[in-house]
């Protein structure tokens, strides 16, 4: 196994299985998940960066492509390859290769993608590029402490729930904090056991 201390943020890099299709987000994705961004607002309840409505799509996407201009992130499109729709968008961030350390979020799914094994695949996917490729040592996600939905996912991978950080970041309600839940997977237990279990649930 080769692992690399850095990869170039331009790079097409491209992930995909039978069953999804993951590759580095564009502008023009913005008419590929639009309905999503039109029809179902509750999508980004517990997001910072709403994507809701045509404008907030562009400018999500803008943003995203700058922070992977910047080397900060890097953005994927989400492509189902069952229905032959695009299903949402997940990311790379916070990206430390010196610690050999990234996290992993900013994930959303249309409704109709929920529920169907769409984001095990996904995440499979990611969690084999980051331990394998990249040669990370951790794998950190986090979420809102009340996304219940979220965090269950996160669990069902293989996630280990390290602590909750209080008063941890602003919502896009003004007057309310919100507590981040923060868990990992560890290179040894990508290795040991979550590979082969998340494998065996695909």
């Amino acid at each position: 196994m080769n692992a690399v201390s850095n990869f170039n943020f331009t790079d097409n890099i491209v992930l995909e299985d039978d069953f999804v299709l993951l590759r580095p987000i564009q502008e023009s994705d913005v008419e590929n998940l639009l309905e999503i961004s039109i029809n179902e607002p509750e999508t980004w309840k517990y997001s910072l960066v709403s994507a809701e409505g045509k404008e907030n799509l562009i400018n999500y996407i803008q943003l995203a492509i700058k922070a992977r201009e910047n080397q900060k992130e890097f953005p994927f499109i989400v492509f189902d390859k069952k229905s032959q729709k695009y299903a949402g968008s997940t990311r790379f961030y916070d990206i430390n290769f010196e610690f050999k350390t990234l996290q992993l979020g900013y994930t959303w799914y249309g409704s109709a993608f929920r529920g169907t094994g769409l984001n095990k695949h996904c995440k499979f996917l990611l969690l084999q590029f980051a331990f394998e490729t990249l040669g990370m040592e951790r794998v950190e996600f986090r979420a809102d402490n009340n996304n219940e939905r979220s965090i269950a996912a996160m669990k069902s991978i293989g996630c280990k729930i390290e602590g909750v950080l209080r008063s941890n970041m602003p919502t896009r309600d003004s007057d309310v904090r919100r507590d981040s839940i923060v868990l990992s997977i560890l290179k040894n237990e990508w290795f040991d056991e979550v590979k082969e279990n998340l494998k065996n649930k695909l």
